[in-house]
């Protein structure tokens, strides 16, 4: 019996042969496909280059032509540009003695100025800004709390 299983396991010469040719083969195609794969990836990339290229140039074109904009901007507000288009549709500076002075009954020029409007009385308050962290989780704190009161009156 154990010379059955010797000769069942015993190799064939040619069978080595065979193996390492398919070996050969199996490695040539594995070295294929990851260069097709490497060269697929390497024509992306420099694709992609390329169109991040033209895309840097018109960026850079844009930019100029937004320069020379504001320059012709900045050309067409000046002021004796815009004296020399007032006198070419007729106006003309006025003297002193053509001035009158509006009286305002209840302006006063020395009012407070406010970017804001002003809030209504029935208005939420303006919250208090506080950079520090406590007042940030006194902030977070205080939401959370509103929230569990908002659930439980539902």
């Amino acid at each position: 019996m154990t010379q059955w299983i010797q000769q069942a396991v015993r190799r064939a010469p040619f069978r080595d042969r065979r193996e390492i040719f398919w070996l050969t083969v199996l490695a040539m195609f594995m070295a294929i496909v990851i260069g097709a794969l490497y060269l697929s990836n390497v024509a992306e990339t420099s694709t992609i280059g390329r169109q991040l290229e033209v895309l840097i140039e018109e960026q850079e074109r844009l930019e100029q032509e937004n320069e020379e904009l504001r320059i012709e901007i900045a050309e067409l507000r000046s002021v004796p540009r815009l004296l020399a288009r007032a006198e070419a549709l007729g106006f003309r500076q006025a003297v002193s003695s053509e001035v009158e002075y509006l009286i305002v009954a209840g302006y006063s020029p020395q009012r407070e100025r406010t970017v804001a409007p002003i809030r209504d009385e029935d208005a939420e308050p303006i919250p208090v800004y506080d950079e520090t962290l406590i007042g940030w989780l006194r902030q977070q704190v205080d939401t959370l709390g509103r929230q569990f009161a908002q659930f439980n009156a539902q």
